[in-house]
């Protein structure tokens, strides 16, 4: 199964590309969508959506797994997070993907084993589970394998294809 991750971030939101075959998993790709702080919101929004089609389109994952917010100090940055993570929904509904979501305990507890983790224990496991030599930079596109890890762990592709299945049947 082909899972694609996202952290997402209105300057920067990181995504990467697993695939998950019985307990192993590979490193597909990886990358970040940055948008220039200088430009309007929406056009920033637009840049995020377009890019995301462009990359579901061309890489065909299966399952699209976000990191869902949490807790923000600062109301404008979740403001303009929460956003971002709207048009990741869209982007993935309209390619008829299942969308899932995982918050940051989930995603420490499924690569860490310890819900108290911190950055660098999680992204540790990521270069760990993908075998690799070093841990994919930047952070945002790790802490996206670290997202769709989390979903290729859990059982929950089962019961959401399912789902998908019977919305396209009305």
């Amino acid at each position: 199964m082909k899972i694609l991750g996202i952290d997402p971030g209105t300057a920067i939101c990181g995504w990467g590309l697993v695939e998950k075959s019985g307990s192993s998993f590979k490193l597909l790709d990886f990358g970040v969508i940055t948008t220039d702080k200088n430009c309007p919101q929406c056009d920033r929004l637009h840049s995020i959506y377009t890019e995301l089609s462009d990359i579901i389109k061309k890489k065909q994952p299966e399952a699209v797994a976000v990191e869902e917010l949490f807790f923000f100090k600062n109301l404008k940055t979740v403001i303009s997070v929460s956003e971002a993570r709207g048009v990741i929904t869209v982007a993935a509904r309209e390619n008829r993907i299942p969308f899932f979501e995982y918050t940051p305990l989930q995603v420490k507890q499924a690569l860490a084993g310890y819900g108290r983790a911190d950055k660098n224990q999680v992204q540790q496991m990521v270069k760990l589970i993908l075998n690799l030599k070093e841990i994919p930079k930047p952070d945002d596109a790790a802490d996206a394998l670290a997202v769709a890890i989390t979903h290729g762990q859990s059982n929950q592709e089962l019961m959401q294809n399912s789902n998908l299945k019977s919305q396209s049947d009305n």
